[in-house]
């Protein structure tokens, strides 16, 4: 697990800036850092999702993670504690021992490279932006054999464990299966220009029913960008309305295995394709029980009086990757 070991680029003026800081006043029973800076209780943590946001569409661009960034520091989160997470390296194998087309088609990138050389694209910059969090006080997480919706999905129930509410940060439709009254997400509206909260009412509101069903209508409809496939024949209306009725793909299944689910088309289709359902069961499913911890120093208040100058380094560096 790598968490917060990125340091930035030799001694630069962001770093002195940040060790010669005046110490803050303390609050009165508040945790205090090496800086003196209050750590404050809170009723939610952010984790952040960073890979989806260095796309334009289907493009790798770093200047979009600039721009998420800027408006998520400076109009959501404020103080509250944010967490970073990055796939780890082979994050992958896991889901694709059970199945070999898993994202088969993602594009693979080389592994982070502490060493800041110059080069093009999202390799180089990755660094740059373990560097720019760190220096904006937000912990960085990468476990290796691990993807980072598993890492997420492992510190949201963490967060709860807490009492503390989880917010996810990220366009990756794959989290509303964890959408409850304790997590909500955090989506980047592309196309909007902006970020939006999603929560428990607004899937009631899109479903008519509760998130409960989500992971079972992925199940029966499959991901296609993700190699996963669904049930053929099966349009989102058909699997809405079996999921609705039956409340999860395990009830649905249980009940195809006595015939007692409909129509005879239905039926044979469940029986047919079992297996594959209850693999896409497999892939699709959020691990929680990857080996993360979670400190308590993540749950309290974060330091944001270094936010602006960090944006303003990044947004340096991007602009120096871009000439070389």
């Amino acid at each position: 697990m790598l968490v917060n070991l990125v340091q930035c680029h030799g001694g630069s003026a962001l770093d002195r800036a940040a060790r010669s800081r005046s110490e803050s006043p303390v609050l009165r029973g508040a945790r205090t850092d090496s800086i003196g800076f209050a750590r404050k209780s809170v009723s939610r943590v952010y984790v952040l999702d960073v890979h989806p946001l260095c796309y334009r569409g289907s493009k790798p661009d770093s200047s979009e993670f600039l721009w998420w960034m800027r408006a998520f520091l400076r109009r959501i989160v404020l103080d509250d504690p944010v967490i970073a997470v990055f796939d780890g390296e082979f994050g992958n194998d896991y889901r694709r021992k059970i199945l070999p087309a898993y994202k088969a088609g993602r594009r693979k990138f080389k592994p982070l490279d502490p060493s800041f050389k110059w080069t093009r694209g999202l390799e180089a910059s990755f660094s740059r932006f373990q560097c720019f969090l760190r220096q904006c006080n937000i912990p960085v997480v990468k476990v290796d054999n691990a993807e980072a919706d598993d890492v997420i999905a492992t510190l949201a129930r963490q967060v709860n464990d807490r009492s503390l509410k989880a917010v996810i940060a990220s366009p990756d439709k794959d989290f509303k299966q964890l959408v409850s009254e304790n997590v909500e997400l955090l989506i980047p509206f592309a196309d909007l220009r902006r970020w939006s909260f999603y929560t428990v009412k607004d899937y009631v509101e899109q479903h008519k029913c509760e998130p409960g069903i989500e992971l079972g209508l992925r199940c029966l409809l499959g991901d296609a960008a993700d190699g996963v496939p669904g049930v053929p024949g099966f349009g989102r209306k058909t699997a809405l309305k079996l999921m609705r009725k039956h409340g999860s793909l395990e009830n649905l299944l249980s009940a195809a295995a006595f015939r007692t689910v409909g129509k005879p088309y239905i039926q044979d289709a469940l029986k047919e394709h079992s297996v594959l359902l209850e693999k896409n069961l497999e892939v699709l499913s959020l691990r929680r029980d990857i080996n993360v911890e979670l400190p308590v120093e993540w749950c309290l208040s974060r330091d944001k009086s270094n936010d602006l100058a960090a944006l303003q380094w990044l947004e340096k560096e991007l602009e120096m990757l871009q000439r070389v």
